[in-house]
């Protein structure tokens, strides 16, 4: 099977612009000077400017928040940092994403995730618009990412954990427990097809993917439930997913149809969708799966058709 699309471990970036000698007592550390504007448009001047100073880990960290637009620290340390001892990666993450931030490529959110003590490995980071610039530049075919502002903490709650889950399986990935073929992530993963009426019918999972578990591929929709829709709500969703499963696009597509994961917070939530679930038609509900997210990692590593998950492949 063809190998995964990962994101690239490269060396590590510059250092830090030391700070001036102290003349009256402690002095803050400055902002490095911005790159001046180039010739044209002024904006593209700037991010080729900036372009040039970044490394190839730099640019890297940019190209995972450009796919799942908010990453903490520590899942972008867990990902881009692992050459070092635990101690030594968590004080490089901090140098390599303040620096970032101080070239205004990255935004860091007015939020810690994990309390106070989370410290900087809890900030949430996305793309500022001059990191998506610079994104731009890098990949000029295909969709230009959107700078992140401000959000609510239920939004954020959700994107973080589909990346945490890229995370944990890029993990099991680089340990040789499974192998990651395919991460796709919203727009991407996004499908249509075409309803009893003509009209076009969307689908948007939160997540696609595919892994290698053995001589088998695992495909799987992930639909990374916070407890935050109606019940009803997720009988329609599901009933949105039986349609497109009998339009029969998808299995043209792969030669199967995906299990469709809801992966939820706790053991009440489960027990609510499992209800939904067993209200559909016998050969429906084995489309469905519901786990806890906690246990997703694992459980995705399971061959289909393993008695230990409920469901299987159609």
């Amino acid at each position: 099977m063809t190998g995964p699309s990962i994101d690239p471990a490269a060396r590590p970036s510059s250092r830090l612009t030391s700070k001036p000698p102290s003349t009256s007592g402690p002095v803050p550390d400055l902002l490095p000077t911005l790159p001046p504007y180039e010739a044209g448009r002024p904006a593209a001047g700037r991010a080729r400017a900036v372009q040039r100073r970044l490394g190839p880990r730099d640019l890297a960290i940019l190209a995972t928040l450009g796919r799942f637009r908010l990453m903490t620290g520590r899942q972008l340390q867990r990902l881009h940092i692992t050459d070092a001892a635990p101690v030594t990666a968590a004080r490089r993450a901090r140098a390599v994403l303040r620096r970032l931030s101080e070239l205004r490529v990255l935004t860091r959110l007015d939020r810690r995730v994990g309390g106070v003590h989370a410290g900087s490995e809890g900030m949430v980071y996305g793309l500022s618009g001059l990191g998506c610039a610079v994104l731009a530049l890098e990949d000029t075919a295909g969709p230009r990412p959107k700078p992140v502002a401000q959000t609510k903490p239920a939004f954020q709650d959700h994107v973080l954990a589909v990346a945490e889950l890229y995370v944990q399986l890029r993990e099991q990935h680089i340990a040789d427990a499974i192998e990651l073929i395919t991460f796709e992530t919203e727009p991407t993963c996004w499908r249509s097809h075409i309803g009893p009426g003509g009209q076009r019918l969307p689908l948007k999972p939160d997540a696609f993917l595919v892994l290698g578990v053995g001589d088998f591929a695992q495909l799987a929709f992930i639909e990374l439930d916070c407890g935050t829709e109606s019940l009803p709500t997720i009988h329609r969703k599901c009933g949105r997913y039986l349609d497109y499963w009998q339009s029969g696009q998808e299995q043209h597509r792969h030669g199967a149809f995906p299990r469709v994961w809801w992966l939820v917070p706790d053991e009440r939530r489960r027990g609510g969708i499992s209800g939904v679930l067993g209200t559909l038609a016998p050969d429906a509900q084995a489309l469905f799966t519901a786990a806890l997210a906690s246990e997703a990692p694992s459980l995705l590593t399971y061959p289909p058709g393993d008695p230990a998950v409920s469901g299987g492949q159609i």
